[in-house]
């Protein structure tokens, strides 16, 4: 393992990675609106010397091997969320600043610094020279910030690429993370029956069954699932509405969105049936849905999937994640920390509905992601490019 290390450590193109990763930081790619960054990332993906695809939806996936055996895949999303208000920002969001080792801008954390990373690390590998007897793909998704997985779930149920490993390259400080909680969107229709508001009580006021239902919900949440890895579930009303045909009627109508965080032992089904379980003992009159995302690519495809998103865990024992621990160990001389992610990922398709064992490893820190200080260090895109390398060469080296 030493040899191949050395030898992959020492191919990283350091200033034309850091170029690269200052150059997706400056290109803007909300959701849906990828293309223009996914077309470089194709570009440089073709220059390095992979075989690049991008699939109907606009993934990029770019290629490394002899198109049999094993399939190491990491992912990265492209789009990020968006700036916010621009005074906010010290810094040009979009201007890819470098400043004393530290990249600034939109994205930078979030994951474009871990995308440039994951690139220049495959193209380690490949000029290496270490004969492979696997592949090496690296895919750069699109539409991970509003609807995670859902990329993924393209790439292996319609684009028939089913990798046997997976590495999410989220930001995790350059640790390792083995799970996250799952999240379930739950949207609440409240019926009530509209009156004058000069005789309220002629009506049935559809705010004041939510303020019940509300109200339920905060104290449903200390009740919920503990697990000694993922930690507790969580409940929290995100956004509420109501209509009424003018200000002085009754409300006949309310909605609320709940975003309920799931743990070990918690489902679609409980979250729902708790839910159904408050309205029934409120004696409020409602509907609940989990609410479908639908969406038009840049590419023009149309895609869709239901709010639902399972918690995934891999196990402590898996190769892939031991593996990683030993690579991280001899590169990077230290014992990586095992931990899990607050946020939720790709994974919650590749581990939590295809089963296939899912871990990450990327640089930047957590608190930086969506923030007006996106910002990530060189030296660690560095070391995640050499990670990248030595791992993927110690899963598909030929004899490994």
């Amino acid at each position: 393992m030493d040899s191949v290390m050395v030898i992959a450590a020492q191919s990283i193109q350091r200033d034309a990675m850091f170029e690269f990763a200052r150059n997706l930081v400056r290109t803007p790619s909300l959701p849906t609106q990828e293309g223009q960054v996914a077309a470089l990332i194709a570009d440089e993906m073709r220059r390095l010397g992979y075989e690049v695809t991008v699939d109907p939806m606009g993934n990029v996936i770019g290629r490394i091997g002899p198109g049999s055996g094993k399939k190491l895949l990491y992912n990265g999303h492209m789009d990020t969320v968006d700036m916010g208000d621009p005074d906010a920002w010290e810094r040009d969001p979009y201007g890819g600043d470098i400043e004393d080792g530290i990249l600034y801008g939109r994205g930078a954390c979030d994951m474009k610094g871990a995308l440039a990373a994951m690139i220049y690390g495959g193209k380690a590998l490949l000029d290496s020279g270490v004969p492979l007897e696997g592949d090496l793909y690296v895919a750069a998704v699109v539409q991970e910030e509003p609807c995670e997985g859902l990329a993924m779930r393209h790439i292996v149920e319609d684009g028939g690429l089913r990798p046997d490993w997976v590495v999410l390259g989220e930001a995790t400080n350059l640790q390792l993370a083995r799970g996250q909680r799952g999240r379930i969107e739950v949207e609440v229709n409240i019926h009530g029956r509209s009156a004058h508001a000069a005789a309220p009580e002629r009506g049935v006021n559809a705010v004041y069954g939510a303020a019940r239902v509300i109200v339920a919900v905060e104290l449903l949440a200390p009740q919920l699932n503990h697990d000694s890895f993922l930690g507790k579930g969580s409940i929290a009303v995100t956004e509420i509405n109501s209509t009424a045909s003018s200000r002085n009627a009754v409300p006949d109508h309310c909605s609320l969105y709940i975003d309920r965080r799931l743990t070990i032992g918690e489902t679609e089904t409980k979250a729902l049936a708790e839910i159904r379980r408050i309205l029934s003992r409120e004696g409020v009159e409602a509907t609940i849905d989990v609410p479908t995302y639908r969406s038009t690519s840049y590419t023009g495809y149309q895609a869709e999937a239901r709010q639902y998103f399972p918690y995934w865990v891999t196990s402590e024992d898996e190769s892939l994640l031991t593996t990683a621990m030993g690579i991280i160990e001899h590169t990077l001389e230290y014992v990586p920390r095992i931990g899990k992610w607050e946020f939720s990922t790709d994974g919650v398709y590749t581990a939590g509905v295809a089963g296939i064992p899912t871990i990450g490893f990327g640089p930047g820190e957590e608190r930086y992601s969506h923030t007006v200080d996106d910002q990530i260090r060189l030296a660690d895109i560095e070391s995640a490019a050499q990670v990248y390398a030595n791992l993927a060469a110690r899963m598909l080296a030929r004899g490994q």
